[in-house]
């Protein structure tokens, strides 16, 4: 069988692609490289990691112009796994972080929220990888109310804003779409993460091969949901040729369990750009750990947004 036109086969079990004038390199055979982002939805149900493709079957996929070409959003991840370690922290470290633009969320006055993510994607339009992230939950962009509110709406709503400082990936793909198409800070380093419902691990690595971040826990107790019962939505705002865009991300969430104030964590900040940006924002104490075992994800492309200069 011939490649498809704008690719090339390797003899490494890839073929190479071109997103926006970039070459990266793809499973071949792999979703990619036979669906170009318009998976088969009957292929995917048929795959025996994958509980139900029901939360998708309502959702269409549109073609749209983007600096990686044309392509197709929402991206499509089937079945997914993510931890998630919320803290608290000054605001006046939160802020010396944040474009100015943006306010951090605080719980009170003068005490705001950060996080530290890992996620695993089994099954994906784009194919399996990982990625971590360091995130400040930012106000919504064009609220006017007051923090408290904001803090009680979002979380009541289970629909929080972030601006995230790192957000490291495994495959090129992931790193080029990310970074060119929604305007991330992406980088592809060795990034393991494992999480079932006996225990979460994660390490991502630096530079030179040592640690940058890792995390070791015990996974909380887990609740099954039916798909589309709990669906929470995260709106990311990141900067795109100097324009202000908005990212949706919708997850479905089929298991999960959470702790407050959790004990036994063992993370390790180490060396790198994942540890500094941590490190500069002083965390005072971890409140939250979040675990979702099983759960599936629409992530949209960026839109243009207004956001509000508050200088």
């Amino acid at each position: 069988m011939s490649s498809p036109q704008g690719t090339s086969s390797t003899e490494h079990g890839t073929v190479e692609v071109d997103l926006g004038g970039r070459t990266v390199a793809v499973p071949k055979g792999g979703l990619y490289d036979r669906y170009r982002m318009n998976t088969d939805l009957g292929e995917i149900a048929r795959d025996p990691r994958v509980s139900s493709v029901d939360f998708f079957r309502g959702m269409p996929k549109t073609a749209v112009d983007s600096p990686i070409g044309t392509t197709l959003t929402p991206n499509f991840y089937y079945r997914i796994s993510t931890a998630r370690l919320t803290m608290l922290a000054r605001s006046r470290a939160i802020r010396a972080r944040l474009p100015e633009e943006l306010a951090p969320l605080e719980v009170v006055p003068g005490i705001g929220l950060i996080s530290v993510m890992f996620f695993r994607y089994d099954v994906c339009d784009i194919d399996f990888y990982t990625e971590a992230a360091v995130g400040i939950a930012v106000r919504p962009a064009r609220h006017g109310r007051l923090g408290a509110f904001d803090l009680v709406s979002s979380l009541s709503n289970d629909h929080l804003h972030s601006y995230v400082l790192s957000l490291p990936v495994s495959t090129d793909i992931a790193q080029v779409r990310g970074h060119d198409g929604y305007g991330f800070p992406k980088w592809v380093t060795d990034l393991d993460v494992d999480i079932d419902t006996r225990r979460t691990v994660a390490r991502v690595a630096n530079g030179s091969g040592g640690t940058d971040l890792a995390l070791s826990a015990a996974t909380p107790a887990q609740t099954a949901h039916p798909s589309g019962e709990r669906v929470s939505t995260l709106t990311a705002y990141t900067s795109i040729d100097g324009a202000w865009h908005s990212t949706l991300s919708q997850t479905n969430v089929l298991a999960s369990g959470s702790t407050r104030s959790p004990r036994g964590l063992d993370l390790q900040v180490g060396r790198g750009r994942m540890a500094d940006d941590l490190r500069s924002l002083k965390p005072i104490r971890t409140i939250r750990f979040d675990v979702t075992t099983e759960g599936q994800l629409a992530l949209h492309m960026p839109v243009p947004t207004s956001v509000p200069n508050r200088t």
